[in-house]
């Protein structure tokens, strides 16, 4: 569901060790819940390998299909961090080290400490715009509408009220959840009837365990209170009519 309004977003999760399960992508939620905030929409995410075509590939894909590109991953010190020289390699730029980047890891290190591996986390896109980091120093950067973030899930994090005033979002994205003592199969048909009234309210159904339960959580989303609150008082009526109990949330 689209409207002229709507900016839409794509993440790029980046990581051999999030694709062989050995760590749990976490940052996929952060960043949207953060952009549903703003009002920006996330339309696809992707995880790809540390492999340097791919990634191109990708960012070349998504810069054009999206408003806004966000990267997480492969921009530490270690010789599998190649997302900056990839995303170099898309843009057709130079790729070296960030004047700015570099001496703010420089300050950042005591004597001694700036290692070949931490400088090269000042190496980037050339004409990069910087990402402050408050947690450990090591900038994140954009190109364009790319956005390129660490992947440890707390710099992340405390990295995005950075980015916050950059970005030109639409209208916050409103949402209103009612839970039920039912499962998907007995509401399918009417919840299909209340979807087709309500075609700019996005309603989504989401099947939950309590209690030794089983039960349906109605997630309905939109930039307008009204019509969520129209499609509320219509499932309602549902609910009542066919008598599902409405369970509170734990």
């Amino acid at each position: 569901m689209t409207n002229k309004k709507e900016i839409i977003a794509g993440i790029v999760i980046i990581g051999n060790e999030i694709l062989s399960g050995r760590t749990q992508d976490t940052n996929t939620g952060t960043i949207s819940i953060w952009l549903n905030s703003l009002g920006i929409r996330v339309q696809e995410v992707r995880i790809i390998p540390d492999i340097e075509k791919t990634i191109v590939n990708t960012i070349n894909e998504f810069r054009k299909k999206f408003s806004y590109v966000f990267t997480s991953g492969g921009i530490g010190p270690t010789h599998d961090d190649i997302t900056a020289s990839s995303i170099s390699n898309a843009f057709g730029l130079k790729y070296g080290p960030h004047k700015e980047a570099f001496s703010i890891l420089k300050k950042y290190y005591n004597e001694g400490e700036f290692s070949e591996g931490r400088q090269k986390m000042a190496w980037m896109p050339e004409g990069a715009k910087l990402i402050l980091n408050p947690s450990s120093g090591a900038p994140g950067f954009f190109v364009e509408n790319v956005f390129c973030l660490p992947g440890v899930p707390s710099i992340l994090k405390s990295m995005l009220g950075g980015i916050s005033n950059i970005l030109v979002g639409g209208e916050p994205i409103l949402s209103h959840t009612i839970h039920l003592r039912t499962v998907e199969s007995e509401i399918a048909k009417s919840l299909s009837n209340i979807q087709e009234n309500n075609k700019e309210v996005e309603i989504g159904s989401y099947p939950f365990f309590r209690a030794g339960k089983l039960g349906v959580a109605i997630v309905m989303r939109c930039t307008e209170q009204i019509k969520i609150d129209n499609c509320k008082s219509e499932l309602i009526k549902f609910i009542n009519k066919e008598k599902i109990e409405i369970v509170e949330k734990e």
